[in-house]
């Protein structure tokens, strides 16, 4: 939070935001079509982007006094066509046994028909659409909770915000629905923001309501930082697909994972929310300002600039306070061998591997042939017990370590394939700009992926993402 103050020039503010991105880049015909969720929801649809199917629609009194409650699922959403913030919006999640025409709401309490046929008057009245003018209300499906957001998620459906601009995704956020927000996605109701890596998908760190900062799902010890968001560059995809067929030059675009299908576009926003900022502990104005101009031709060129302006923060964070750098399990590797001559190779990150290795053939392409021939020349034991081996390596290596200038070392080493004696040749890489010199063990690995292994012993500058 100390860093976001410190930051609070990059930070974009009401007026501000809507001054320079919303007046110049929303125009009319564009915010109309955001303002109209029937009509985005058609239109979408029509450029095969994903909705939630639409149930029924209610334009007037008489339509509700007409209409067949019985056609309604057991679950459903009901919305406001023009409704904003959240406002407006009614989800059940069952009907109840033996009580015809009543649903059960996210806090186990009943809406009779009665209930909701009020609430649909309150809706055509205009009571929650922006500027207070007649409206229509709507019915679509409710849909299916992932299992990865059930822990963290009360009763509904987490979704995921994200601002585009000029076609690049520039920050995004998960939202997360709570007990105090009614089961619903919305931040000024109380649900929970958590920040999203742009470059990995990861979320960072969290905000509950419009600005206390958590670190843990209240009530719990679930982190709220480290969940993985899947489909995450899909994700990316769609809000900037949407940004493409809606007009709008600076958007907020809602996306939900459905169980079954996957992503699903649940709206548009035209005037999005600035309380992203704080789930995220950065500013939008200053990534605005880095997007500006840019050409960007295609969707996939704006995600992938998103991807890689607006990513890694959280390997820089770890990166400060652990003072190592973050690895995959497969990195690529500079080997200098002999006579300076470098080979690039992808090894395999393996912390089970005390030491490291790399393949015969690498190890003759490196220019240790002839160390290998030495050492195939020599009468190694077989069928030893492990507790002879370190009487064995000693006398391995007092015999033949100084009878070549390139054998580093001699090393037994036990596996569940069997136990082999090595040579060792010390061999100098480069791994994330990090040079290393280290004995490596030569063995045959034909057959296998990669061509090295790095051990243990060489991973002590690095920290492993095994993701």
């Amino acid at each position: 939070m100390i860093s976001f103050i410190k930051n609070s020039r990059k930070i974009l503010g009401m007026n501000a935001r809507n001054l320079l991105f919303i007046r110049p880049n929303n125009l009319r015909p564009a915010r109309r079509l955001a303002d109209d969720k029937l009509l985005c929801k058609r239109i979408f649809k029509k450029n095969k982007l994903p909705v939630p199917s639409a149930i029924a629609k209610i334009k007037s009194f008489e339509e509700l006094e007409n209409f067949d409650w019985s056609a309604l699922p057991d679950s459903w959403v009901l919305k406001p066509n023009r409704g904003f913030g959240g406002e407006g919006i009614l989800i059940v999640y069952g009907k109840k046994k033996n009580l015809e025409n009543t649903w059960i709401k996210a806090d186990g309490s009943l809406v009779t028909v009665e209930d909701v046929k009020t609430h649909i008057r309150n809706i055509l009245d205009g009571n929650f659409s922006l500027s207070g003018v007649a409206d229509v209300a709507f019915f679509e499906e409710r849909l299916k909770l992932l299992k990865l957001f059930k822990p963290y998620s009360f009763k509904g459906i987490p979704d995921i915000r994200i601002i585009v601009y000029n076609k690049v995704p520039v920050m995004a956020m998960l939202r997360l629905p709570t007990r105090e927000s009614d089961g619903k996605a919305n931040l000024q109701q109380g649900a929970i923001g958590v920040g999203i890596d742009l470059s990995t998908g990861v979320t960072t760190t969290a905000v509950q309501g419009k600005n206390r900062i958590i670190e843990y799902l209240p009530g719990t010890r679930l982190l709220l930082s480290g969940i993985k968001i899947p489909y995450w560059k899909d994700i990316l995809t769609l809000a900037v697909q949407a940004q493409v067929v809606s007009g709008l030059g600076f958007l907020g675009a809602d996306i939900a994972i459905d169980r079954d299908r996957g992503p699903v576009f649940l709206e548009l926003n035209a005037r999005p929310g600035l309380s992203i900022q704080i789930a995220n502990l950065d500013g939008l104005l200053e990534r605005l300002r880095r997007v500006e101009g840019l050409k960007i031709k295609t969707v996939e060129k704006g995600v992938a600039v998103g991807m890689n302006l607006f990513g890694g923060e959280i390997e820089e964070e770890i990166e400060d306070i652990s003072g190592r750098k973050v690895i995959g399990t497969v990195e690529k590797v500079k080997l200098i061998g002999k006579n300076g001559k470098e080979i690039e190779v992808e090894a395999r990150i393996d912390t089970g591997a005390g030491s490291s290795s790399i393949d015969v053939v690498l190890a003759k392409q490196l220019g240790f042939e002839d160390v290998l021939e030495y050492f195939s020349k020599i009468d190694l034991p077989t069928n030893f017990k492990r507790e002879e081996g370190k009487n064995i390596l000693e006398d391995l290596r007092s015999k033949y370590l100084a009878g070549h200038e390139d054998l580093a070392d001699i090393d037994i080493v036990y596996s569940p394939s069997g136990t082999t004696i090595r040579p060792k040749v010390q061999i100098k890489f480069i791994m994330d700009n990090e040079e290393i010199s280290s004995k490596l063990n030569i063995v045959e690995r034909t057959g296998l992926k990669y061509p090295m292994i790095i051990g243990r012993k060489d991973l002590k500058k690095f920290l492993i993402e095994v993701k």
